[in-house]
Parts: C-alpha cells; sequence; structure tokens
C-alpha cells in the first residue's frame, strides 16, 4: 500500500459521478492499494499516518500531529501510485490491486480514518475526479507500507 500525503491548508475533490468533498487544514492522503495488499497494511499505513509529527508547533519546529491540530482528512483513491515504467513510455498497472479488492481496502482505509478524525472527505473510487489543493510548506511525504 502507497500514499502521498500532502499537508494542506485546504483541499477539494470534484467527481464525475457528482460527488464533491472539501477539507480545511489537515492531510490529502493519495491512496494507492496494491494486489497483495489486506486489511493490516491498511491499519499499519493509517496508525503512520495519524501519528505522524508534521505540523509547525509555536516555535515553527515540525513536531504536532494530525490530532494536535484538529486537522482534517481528505482521502482519494489512486491506483496510479503502482505504476510501473521499467518497459516502454506505456504505464503498466499489473501491481496495483483488482477493483473489488481496491475498493474493499479503500472503505477500510476511510473507516479506520473516520474512527480518529472527526472530519473525513473523499473520492469517488474508479471515478474520474479533479483534485485542488493548497498544500502548506509545501510539505508531502511518501509512504509505502513494504519500506515501514
Amino acid at each position: 500500500m502507497r500514499a502521498v500525503i500532502q499537508r494542506v491548508a485546504k483541499a477539494s475533490v470534484q467527481c464525475d459521478d457528482g460527488h464533491q468533498s472539501s477539507i480545511g487544514k489537515g492531510y490529502l492522503i493519495l491512496l494507492g492499494i496494491g494486489h497483495e495488499d489486506n486489511e493490516e497494511n491498511c491499519a499499519k499505513l493509517w496508525q503512520k499516518i495519524k501519528k505522524l509529527r508534521i505540523f509547525p508547533d509555536a516555535e515553527g519546529k515540525i513536531n504536532l500531529d494530525l490530532a494536535t491540530v484538529n486537522g482534517e482528512v481528505l482521502i482519494v483513491s489512486q491506483f496510479t501510485l503502482f505504476a510501473d515504467t521499467r518497459k516502454g513510455n506505456r504505464p503498466s498497472f499489473i501491481n496495483a490491486a483488482h477493483p473489488q479488492l481496491g475498493e474493499r481496502l479503500y472503505e477500510y482505509f476511510v473507516e479506520l480514518a473516520r474512527r480518529d478524525v472527526p472530519v473525513v472527505g473523499t473520492g469517488s473510487f474508479g471515478a474520474m475526479m479533479d483534485v485542488s489543493l493548497v498544500n502548506s510548506g509545501p510539505f508531502t511525504i511518501i509512504l509505502d507500507t513494504d519500506n515501514m
């Protein structure tokens, strides 16, 4: 499982199915699910993300976590995080989860986040989406459960 976590002042998603969601200060999480991922990977990744201390404290040091700053979360599924570009110019997505598995684990990850964060927005799994953000910092972290 892979995630790109962007610390944001605000973020929003507009989906081609009409669904839209937005947050204020917090994290935009682009979530990629691989074909070998499971609920354990979801829990491991969420625990890491929620404990990340990447917000500035009163002295400007990167020292505060999401809960301390009353942050919000926007989670957008992005299978393209599993793109394999080693051969040719057209990416292969063979390592991305099958849609049924991907959607189930995406929904589970969202559920985990909602247990800890009062405001959790989402995209629509499998939909075409337009994502907007104001990256605060900019500050972007990439996590992969294979390396945690």
